[in-house]
């Protein structure tokens, strides 16, 4: 289901700390950077915190320059975003700032949890999510429900790592701040969990005063059917590279990228690509990695649409050479219609092979774009 753009916000010490365990929050940033955050948080729909940091640092999540409240407002947007919390007990504190500071807010617990926040009289919109708190459901009551699609993510330390190692992140933004804590019961930014094996994508570097801003994207594919945040960010390059291809009356322009699960990309196409006219996207992709990389039996290819079923133009269709390179995960944007062959159905031969396919119909208008001159 389609989730918000998921950004995740920290200040960390340089030994990976969030704070101290003194009787009052440790100021990582510095002035111009919790600026920074503030414009941050302008450009966002919701800003969500756990119920731990509620509790620890009774923050007000506002925007707080006048100027900016006002450039929402002038783009038809509420003064304050959209404020969010997550608490699968719903035990906290009716009097917290939270409650009573911004525009509109909302709990997501499970549902005992929504029976005792209830009756605390909590000042917010109550969403029980069932027996248990499931992150992909709030998101996707989030996007669907409350129309937002952009969340940011100021905290804590525990909903960050299940972000990440559900998958869910789309970028990073971390700041180093140059102290030390060195305090083994201070809170840390990460715990332990099941991340992506593989290195990270580094966007941006900024110094910002005396710390240092990162922007990270995780680049890991998902597993199975559930798509992660990853799997958006290469179907959206391999729908940039569709942009690429020459342009053609008798056939598609489509991107492909073949990316391995650590995250790193094994190659990439895009259709009639160098001098053949007639090589299609996903079958570039393939002929430029060695057909005994190991990393294909559980790599995933990206591919701006269906991979053919049947073709005239060569004795292999694109699905069929997928499923000989071992690859079995497969994320497109849009299904082939029958503009060219009629009754196209590339993720059936992919499924009957073994193969996993995933749709995500949100990139499709990308994936339209370089072919609209077709239709």
């Amino acid at each position: 289901m389609p989730h918000p753009y998921v950004l995740l916000s920290a200040a960390v010490s340089l030994d990976g700390y969030l704070d101290d365990t003194g009787p009052e929050r440790l100021l990582l940033s510095s002035p111009a950077d919790f600026d920074r955050v503030d414009e941050v948080r302008a450009s966002v729909d919701a800003i969500l915190v756990g119920a731990g940091t509620i509790r620890a640092d009774n923050p007000r999540l506002l925007v707080n320059s006048p100027e900016r409240r006002a450039a929402r407002r002038a783009r038809g947007l509420p003064e304050y975003p959209l404020k969010v919390t997550a608490s699968g007990s719903g035990d906290l504190d009716p009097a917290a700032a939270f409650w009573h500071t911004g525009g509109d807010k909302i709990l997501y617990t499970t549902d005992k949890g929504a029976e005792r926040a209830r009756s605390q009289g909590l000042a917010t919109d109550v969403v029980p999510l069932g027996t248990e708190l499931d992150w992909r459901r709030l998101l996707t009551h989030l996007h669907d429900v409350r129309g937002v699609r952009r969340l940011m993510v100021e905290g804590g330390g525990v909903i960050h790592t299940q972000l990440l190692t559900q998958g869910l992140a789309d970028e990073l933004q971390l700041v180093l701040a140059p102290l030390f804590v060195g305090d083994p019961d201070a809170p840390r930014l990460f715990g332990p969990g099941s991340y992506q094996g593989g290195r990270l994508r580094l966007r941006d570097t900024r110094r910002i005063g005396d710390v240092v801003l990162m922007r990270y994207e995780p680049t890991a594919p998902g597993t199975g059917r559930l798509p992660s945040a990853a799997d958006h960010h290469w179907l959206s390059l391999a729908c940039e590279l569709a942009a690429q291809c020459p342009p053609s009356q008798t056939a598609f322009s489509v991107g492909a990228v073949i990316v391995a699960a650590d995250g790193s990309e094994l190659a990439r196409g895009w259709s009639r690509e160098g001098t053949d006219p007639v090589v299609h996207a996903e079958e570039a992709a393939l002929a430029k990695v060695d057909p005994t990389d190991p990393r294909l039996a559980t790599a995933t290819v990206y591919s701006s649409l269906e991979p053919c079923a049947r073709r005239a133009s060569r004795p292999a269709p694109c699905a069929r050479l997928i499923l000989d390179a071992g690859v079995r995960r497969v994320v497109t944007a849009w299904r082939e219609p029958d503009t060219f062959v009629p009754g196209a159905d590339g993720s059936a031969v992919l499924r009957d092979g073994g193969a996993t396919v995933i749709v995500l119909p949100e990139h499709e208008d990308r994936a339209k774009a370089p072919n609209s001159h077709l239709f």
